[in-house]
């Protein structure tokens, strides 16, 4: 029973990791730039959901509706102010930004909160489910994390597949240029994939918080670089990659912690990474991308 434990609690993992790491997918996918800055929005959602809860009476709803709104709107806003005037820069100058953007939102964050880890209360108040005669306990936020990553997933295919701006995603995506002269407004698009990456964040930020009682400016760092291990395990660019790849990172770190050591745990995580990627560099399920000359 315990093994299955450490499993579902890996699973609950590699579903946070997965949801950040769609926000580095699409963007990646879309606007072909790696948006360093996406975990530190984590941390702003898991703050802001904080503010209102412990301010406005306690309503968990409302914090998760809040920290969605600000981290919607702020990721709309730094891909308007530090990454739209840099489109047509070298990677390595987008990169450099990005990283400068996140030590801009951490240090920000810094000013308003200190360094001091806050007590982050839990906005999921769904039971814990008994099975096996009550020998394996499922808490309520493992159920709640893995459902949403499900529904977030459904959802987001459906809405790429099926809608008008989803379709366009798919056209930037394959070639700006062309999407250009079909009519369509790269920039709207890459801003409105932006702004749904940053909502999965605030939500992923919710929920990370919620199974991981603890926030501080940093918080969002570490997971953010294990989404986005995560994102390039699955095949950055591909939206089931991505669950995928965060699913299997969560499962391989709670056995590697379990059953190895907490201390490697990290180590190992990385290492398979590099196996991986020195068999299938593209990652699970990424496309071989043919250079035009």
């Amino acid at each position: 029973m315990s093994f299955l434990s450490y499993l579902i609690n890996g699973i609950s993992l590699g579903s946070i990791y997965a949801i950040i790491a769609l926000g580095y997918t699409m963007v990646y996918g879309i606007a072909k730039m790696l948006n360093f800055a996406h975990g530190d929005i984590i941390m702003v959602g898991g703050f802001t959901t904080f503010t209102v809860v412990s301010t406005m009476g306690g309503n968990p709803i409302l914090g998760v509706l809040a920290a969605v709104a600000v981290c919607t709107i702020l990721g709309v806003t730094i891909e308007r102010v530090a990454y739209k005037p840099l489109r047509g820069a070298s990677p390595l100058a987008v990169l450099i930004t990005a990283i400068g953007v996140s030590y801009l939102l951490q240090n920000v964050a810094l000013l308003l909160f200190g360094s001091n880890s806050k007590q982050f209360t839990s906005v999921v108040e769904v039971p814990a489910l008994k099975l096996a005669g009550g020998q394996l306990s499922i808490s309520g936020v493992t159920i709640v994390t893995i459902v949403s990553c499900i529904v977030i997933m459904v959802g987001l295919t459906t809405f790429i597949n099926k809608t008008k701006m989803g379709q366009a995603m798919l056209a930037v995506a394959e070639d700006k240029g062309a999407a250009t002269l079909m009519g369509i407004d790269v920039d709207r698009t890459i801003g409105v994939t932006f702004a749904i990456g940053s909502a999965l964040a605030a939500v992923a930020g919710v929920l990370l918080c919620s199974a991981y009682p603890s926030l501080t400016p940093y918080t969002g760092s570490m997971p953010g670089i294990k989404a986005f291990v995560a994102a390039v395990f699955g095949g950055i660019g591909s939206i089931p990659g991505a669950m995928i790849g965060g699913i299997i990172l969560g499962v391989i770190e709670n056995l590697s912690k379990a059953y190895i050591s907490s201390q490697l745990s990290d180590a190992i995580v990385f290492s398979v990474l590099i196996i991986v990627l020195l068999v299938r560099p593209t990652g699970i399920l990424g496309k071989k991308i043919h250079e035009k000359v």
